[in-house]
């Protein structure tokens, strides 16, 4: 059974990064990080592939936001940068068996979510 578990959030900063660990996590596994602003849906923000390290990124957050992983550690980090007030959300950490995915149904496991709130 896979867990994964948050850490980091809060009132964040520019280079600030939130992180997630996974356990049980399988070879050939893709991890990231969806967010939930107040009255919004769901959306994905980024994506890491698990070999080969592809990434994959929302247009609200290309070239502002870099999702990284350490494969011996089965961690995955999301730094932000250039944020905006728009960054302000719930952010869940995601892992799914196979190819990273652009949609919150092809994710089996889910963090347990962290509140991110962009500074002002």
């Amino acid at each position: 059974q896979v867990q994964l578990v948050q850490s980091g959030g809060g009132l964040v900063q520019a280079g600030d990064s939130i992180s997630c660990t996974a356990s049980g996590r399988t070879f050939r596994s893709a991890m990231g990080w969806f967010r939930q602003a107040p009255g919004k849906e769901r959306e994905f923000v980024a994506a890491i592939s698990w070999p080969g390290g592809a990434t994959f990124y929302a247009d609200s957050v290309k070239g502002r936001f870099t999702i990284t992983s350490d494969n011996a550690k089965n961690t995955v980090a999301l730094q932000m940068n250039s944020l905006k007030p728009d960054d302000t959300a719930v952010y869940y950490c995601v892992l799914k068996s196979g190819g990273a995915a652009w949609y919150a149904h092809d994710y089996e496991y889910w963090g347990q979510g962290t509140q991110v709130t962009v500074a002002s």
